[in-house]
């Protein structure tokens, strides 16, 4: 991966009704670096990350992918994130093998590893063929990770990304961030509980929501 690529936000101004979820908010978080969004509930971590990904709007202030903002470069910044919500956006009535075609499809998201094995390393090897609405919400979540691992993109925007993971669950997740971030690539991650993604640098951005 690249080591031009950068996130930017430039006086980024969010608001929610009468109640402004952030005001005049700027970073960078450049290749190799994490991001991670903090506040209470409520406070606006999900829609600010939603603003990052293109699939909500700010009020005031630019979002810049490799110094364009993103309304210049909306195709080249859409094939290069990842989203991962609250929800897994998993299908129940396919398998994880077929979730993982389809959203490969959707997505135009190039497939640039073997699906076999990245199901094995996500835990899923012997339930892969399986309806999804048949696997516990930990199993479903390792799907959605399966897809990160299987779409050769630079940028990761997760939402509460061990929602539903077990002890191994996390550090596999753990594990994996580590290696896209080692690997050049930047990740944006909102939760309440503690990752160790050290030697990997993480800024913080916490949000405090205001009249």
């Amino acid at each position: 991966m690249d080591h031009e690529d950068q996130l930017s936000v430039d006086n980024l101004s969010i608001w929610r009704g009468e109640r402004c979820l952030c005001r005049d908010l700027s970073f960078r978080v450049s290749s190799g670096e994490a991001l991670q969004v903090q506040g209470h509930n409520g406070a606006g971590k999900t829609t600010l990350i939603r603003v990052l990904t293109g699939l909500g709007r700010a009020d005031a202030g630019e979002v810049r992918w490799r110094g364009q903002t993103l309304r210049r470069c909306a195709d080249e910044y859409r094939g290069s994130l990842a989203y991962l919500g609250h929800n897994n956006g998993v299908k129940l009535g396919l398998s994880p093998r077929e979730n993982i075609a389809v959203a490969s499809a959707l997505l135009a998201v190039p497939i640039t590893s073997n699906v076999d094995a990245v199901l094995e390393k996500v835990g899923l090897r012997t339930h892969a063929d399986l309806p999804c609405g048949m696997l516990s919400m930990g199993q479903r979540r390792r799907t959605a990770l399966a897809r990160l691992l299987l779409a050769n993109v630079r940028l990761w925007f997760l939402d509460e990304p061990l929602a539903s993971l077990d002890v191994a669950g996390v550090t596999l997740l753990t594990g994996m961030l580590k290696t896209h971030l080692t690997g050049g690539g930047i990740v944006v991650f909102a939760t309440h509980q503690t990752m160790d993604l050290a030697p990997c640098p993480v800024k913080t951005v916490m949000l405090e929501t205001s009249a």
